[in-house]
């Protein structure tokens, strides 16, 4: 007499589907999170991007009206606000050449929707008494930010470094 085996179809047991899971999971989630530090990272990098033009343009125009103590961003109407009072949160003389802040004031300008302070300093460094020509240090700190101090975005350019950007401007005697 023959005895016959049934044999069971095999399937998928629920440990298999659990560990199956299990790690569809783990790698999902570090796609996601590598995705999201990227997007965080690019927003870094285009504020910087923006306040580095914000303030080369500054910088330039500042440095085509000779250095002028009177300069006033406001005047180019991009949306600079009028001279603030410096805030006691901003770095006051920190890598800027230690000059005296034009006007003693900040100016707010929001850029697609970042806001940042600008504070211009001035100091001159150099005078030539036999021809009155005097070297003037032009100093502009862009920092992230608001006077009104947001804290959303506080938090979202929170670690950023202020750019600070530096040039020399020849004073002639003859007025500028």
């Amino acid at each position: 007499m023959k005895i016959r085996k049934r044999r069971f179809a095999r399937a998928v047991t629920l440990i298999e589907v659990m560990a199956a899971i299990a790690i569809l999971v783990i790698s999902s989630t570090g796609a996601l999170s590598y995705q999201y530090f990227a997007a965080k990272d690019a927003q870094k990098a285009r504020a910087q991007v923006i306040a580095t033009r914000i303030g080369l343009l500054l910088l330039e125009d500042w440095k085509s009206t000779g250095g002028s103590k009177e300069y006033n961003p406001q005047t180019l109407g991009l949306g600079f606000s009028s001279p603030l009072p410096i805030p006691s949160h901003f770095s006051q003389g920190q890598g800027v050449g230690n000059g005296a802040p034009l006007h003693d004031a900040v100016h707010d300008i929001t850029v697609d929707g970042i806001p940042m302070m600008v504070m211009l300093t001035w100091v001159d460094v150099a005078q030539d008494a036999v021809s009155g020509v005097i070297l003037r240090q032009l100093n502009i700190e862009v920092q992230f930010g608001s006077t009104w101090q947001d804290e959303t975005i506080k938090k979202q350019y929170e670690g950023l470094k202020p750019v600070i950007l530096t040039t020399y401007v020849r004073i002639d005697g003859a007025g500028g």
